[in-house]
């Protein structure tokens, strides 16, 4: 009879510490740093003793390899445990926000978390094969929530969409360092403008946040039953929307042929530098496009219709131009260069009209397009001359 009491008190004061648990999403601000600029996640979990964060964040600089399989997107990100307080104290001098959302869950739910957490947490389990768009600390926190949810998180978060893209996001919260905006505007491919639903849109922390204030818990309530404020945000948000920049892509092209045409008028030195620097800016940028596809996983790079603006065959029209005098031949190879890199330019002006649903690089095709155009047929002027 006693040991059934004991075992009974047991049961209790174990019910009273899970109904006493506490699971919450912690969101840090975008930082300052530009691999800061997304956000992040945590899992907080609290047992009225030591919270703890689990945070999908981290990764091992001294792994072998790691710098090529970073080239290669090939990345190993960890499931890290620790005190909150430590875990708090770096976006604390970093002067990012902080809050966690405290959810609504059942005991048997709250466990769940938890045991997943902490296998997860193993050194022999922490490693994950990290994607920034759909496999980053975001999407893990999204999908151990969900998976105690019995999949009702997805349910609800697949039903609607915000109108966002993975380039739309990307951007957006790149913004205040334009060198990273513009490298993930120029280098994404078609896949990155596939319309996202808001399951998919919490690849973003903050979309993640959103996205839980509005979501039902088990029992028909909210799931979010109460939303902390850790620390202040200190530094400037995000743009809330994708900065327009078109007309401003659409001068700098018309700027740039302007130039180039005064310049081939009155300083004929000069534009033949302009024509020579386009064409070796442009063979540059398609050759990395072009390796970037052949010989990475960065599969959001794949099929890059700005490789027809930023042809590689540029640099060869750069190389034939200094040679094209030797041979009839070398001369007639520099013509066909040129025509082949203005030709594709105006095959990616054709698959930008001529189809529906293709890739967003309208400000591309207007800042390089005009250029393109006048230094081609400048090139091919002065070879018929000859």
């Amino acid at each position: 009879m006693r040991r059934w009491f004991v075992l009974l008190l047991g049961l209790l004061f174990a019910g009273q510490a899970l109904a006493e648990l506490r699971v919450g999403v912690m969101t840090m601000q975008p930082g300052a740093i530009f691999w800061e600029r997304f956000g992040h996640n945590a899992i907080v979990i609290d047992d009225g003793k030591r919270p703890m964060s689990y945070n999908f964040g981290f990764f091992d600089p001294t792994e072998s390899g790691f710098a090529g399989n970073f080239v290669k997107g090939r990345m190993n990100y960890i499931l890290a445990a620790l005190p909150l307080e430590q875990d708090l104290d770096y976006y604390r001098r970093a002067g990012r926000g902080v809050s966690i959302q405290w959810l609504d869950l059942d005991a048997a739910q709250k466990q769940n978390i938890r045991a997943r957490l902490e296998f997860l947490a193993k050194p022999e389990n922490a490693r994950y094969r990290y994607d920034y768009f759909t496999n980053n600390c975001a999407t893990q926190v999204r999908d151990v929530l969900d998976a105690a949810l019995d999949g009702g998180l997805k349910r609800q978060m697949v039903a609607s969409s915000l109108g966002n893209t993975y380039r739309s996001e990307s951007v957006r919260l790149a913004w205040p360092a334009k060198w990273m905006a513009l490298g993930f505007d120029l280098g994404m491919g078609r896949a990155g403008d596939a319309p996202l639903n808001r399951w998919q849109d919490a690849f973003i922390p903050m979309r993640l946040q959103q996205s839980l204030r509005e979501a039902k818990g088990p029992n028909g309530g909210p799931l979010v039953l109460a939303e902390q404020s850790i620390l202040p945000d200190t530094l400037p948000p995000p743009p809330a929307e994708l900065a327009p920049w078109t007309l401003t892509a659409a001068a700098i092209g018309l700027a740039l042929a302007g130039l180039f045409f005064w310049m081939a008028r009155h300083a004929p030195r000069l534009a033949t530098a302009l024509q020579l620097g386009f064409w070796g800016l442009c063979g540059l940028i398609g050759t990395l496009l072009l390796l970037i596809w052949v010989f990475t996983e960065h599969r959001f790079a794949y099929s890059n219709e700005n490789l027809l603006l930023f042809s590689p065959l540029a640099g060869l029209a750069l190389v034939l131009y200094s040679v094209r005098k030797r041979s009839e031949g070398l001369r007639r190879a520099y013509v066909l260069a040129v025509k082949a890199v203005a030709l594709s330019a105006v095959i990616a002006v054709l698959l930008k009209f001529g189809s529906t649903g293709g890739q967003s690089n309208m400000v591309w095709i207007l800042m390089t397009l005009p250029l393109h155009w006048l230094v081609a047929r400048t090139a091919l002027q002065a070879e018929a001359r000859k």
